[in-house]
């Protein structure tokens, strides 16, 4: 079933005319082609935003009422606000059902959780194009073009000139052009040159120094660098060292006191 849509004849021209158009909830826009003139027409602003968010508005011969009169046209140019919902200017063409036309169709791709790529391979579909530019007779255009995905597998893909479209349209490609439409590929989480990496990595944090505290040295042994050190900055702060415990069998040293007495 064709879309419809309404449109009125726009007297008036110009920038300020456009921006009063808009503030009133309405779209300026243009009518060209066919054996016809150029037709400037205007067009309310929601209805035409709600059918900017069908696909087949985008893609489908539509009809456009202008003054009580029918004709075939295609949406051909659309301008948007820069940050705003909101349609600034359209375009639409007419369209005899003789002539062919080109445009810009939608693809829409099935059975890709059935390739063994995906099922079998542990791969993702990888989607190049979106659209297809096809050429065909007004009646012929189709609402979309269907890729089947069920024979993909990893490594391979399919291209433009794999598809089966309709009967009457052809792609639009040059001498032997045949872009991708779409591929599986593996997803590579981690790369050998990563895992190289961590592990060496790891291995440098495994050789520095813990803070453990050092412990003590053996009889006959230097202390360790860290012990004389704490020992050397014990003594500039007015701390005595400990003196050290007499071995097995011998006298304790007598405090220097004890020897003024004596005497």
């Amino acid at each position: 079933m064709a879309i419809e849509i309404s449109a009125r004849k726009r007297e008036t021209q110009g920038t300020g005319a456009s921006r009063r158009l808009r503030n009133a909830g309405k779209v300026p826009g243009i009518l060209y082609g066919g054996d016809q003139g150029a037709v400037n027409i205007e067009l309310d602003h929601q209805a035409l935003y709600l059918n900017l968010r069908n696909e087949r508005f985008h893609a489908s011969i539509l009809t456009l009422e202008l003054e009580g009169a029918k004709e075939q046209v295609l949406l051909r140019a659309l301008n948007m606000h820069p940050f705003k919902m909101r349609v600034q200017h359209v375009d639409f063409q007419r369209v005899s059902k003789d002539k062919k036309v080109q445009l810009k169709v939608p693809l829409h791709f099935a059975n890709a959780e059935k390739s063994p790529g995906v099922k079998e391979q542990g791969g993702i579909v990888s989607h190049v194009l979106n659209e297809l530019n096809v050429s065909c007779l007004p009646d012929d255009l189709p609402e979309f073009i269907e890729v089947d995905l069920s024979n993909l597998t990893v490594g391979h893909s399919v291209h433009v000139r794999d598809l089966t479209l309709p009967k009457g349209v052809e792609a639009v490609l040059h001498k032997n052009e045949n872009p991708v439409v779409a591929t599986v590929i593996i997803p590579s989480l981690i790369t050998e040159e990563e895992e190289t990496a961590a592990a060496a990595a790891a291995v440098a944090a495994s050789e520095v120094p813990t803070t453990e505290q050092t412990a003590a040295p053996k009889d006959g042994e230097a202390p360790a660098e860290g012990a004389a050190a704490k020992g050397g900055a014990a003594a500039k702060g007015g701390d005595k060292p400990a003196a050290a415990a007499p071995k097995a069998g011998e006298k304790p040293a007598a405090d220097k006191g004890e020897k003024k007495e004596k005497k």
